[in-house]
């Protein structure tokens, strides 16, 4: 009994290699048989075919069976699914904990080399960097909630990409954080992100009843998210986009600066918007 192409293609995704792929799609539509069947059936060399089952069992997602031969079973589909995951996770905070223990060494070797190799920049002369819009400013988002200390400002349309960064949200309300959503007036956006916001709306007064949000009365010149604003100038951070109507998203470049003065200006803006000419209600379309 062979093994499909699109069996094993999926396996791969697993993050399994060819061979683990391949005998454990045999080993699916077979169930529970021996190496050298397995190796005779999928054409794994038999000098692999032992280390290919072992990594598998080590995995778990397959059961080993003792006897002469040993036998090998694999585990359910959706048990193959749960141990992936599984796998993955452990994977990861193992790589933190590698991460953490660098830190004392990292931090004494790299840190004033860093420092000096700044000491002659201008204050100014990196106001801004850049990241394109679309999933790499979603992930620089997702991060300024997970650095934010106490609060979090959004601008935005409709915020249609809520999904995008919903966990870092939910996160950062768990931890306390105080969460603001100034949406744009539904009147001045299309029927199609109208609904949209409709639909984050709707979502955000059900399952985050924390967080406060208004309308502004006005188009807003810029969009985006900042944190932690200060009056003193000593904190903040923030991403945005001016607005271009013309250009589509996926040409187009979102600013990020660290420059407190720069956020403690756009939190100034959001309490006027919000003050004076923005309401607590969504307006009817």
């Amino acid at each position: 009994m062979g093994t499909r192409t699109g069996s094993t293609d999926l396996l791969q995704q697993l993050e399994l290699r060819e061979y683990e792929a391949t005998a454990l799609a045999f080993l699916l539509s077979a169930g529970r048989t021996t190496a050298p069947d397995i190796s005779a059936a999928t054409d794994i060399p038999k000098a692999r075919v032992y280390g290919v089952l072992d990594s598998l069992a080590d995995d778990g997602f397959v059961k080993v069976i003792p006897g002469r031969p040993k036998h090998y079973q694999p585990k359910s589909p959706e048990e193959i699914l749960a141990r992936a995951k599984e796998n993955q996770r452990q994977e990861f905070e193992d790589y933190c904990s590698e991460i953490e223990a660098l830190r004392t060494e990292f931090l004494e070797e790299f840190g004033p080399l860093y420092e000096h190799a700044d000491e002659d920049v201008s204050p100014t002369a990196e106001l801004f960097h850049v990241v394109d819009v679309g999933e790499p400013s979603e992930t620089e988002t997702r991060q300024l909630y997970q650095v934010a200390d106490e609060s979090v400002y959004v601008i935005t349309n409709s915020f249609a990409y809520f999904d995008g960064v919903e966990p870092a949200v939910s996160g950062a309300l768990e931890d306390g954080l105080d969460v603001s959503v100034l949406f744009l007036d539904p009147h001045n956006l299309p029927a199609e992100k109208a609904a949209t916001q409709a639909d984050i709306v709707d979502s955000l007064s059900r399952t985050y009843p924390a967080i406060d949000y208004r309308f502004s009365e006005e188009v807003l010149p810029w969009r985006g998210t900042f944190v932690d604003p200060s009056m003193d100038y000593d904190s903040g951070k923030a991403i945005f986009l001016v607005e271009e109507t013309d250009v589509p998203n996926h040409r187009r470049q979102a600013a990020i600066t660290e420059n407190g003065s720069f956020v403690a200006g756009m939190k100034r803006y959001f309490d006027l918007i919000w003050e004076y000419e923005s309401l607590e209600e969504r307006p009817s379309v």
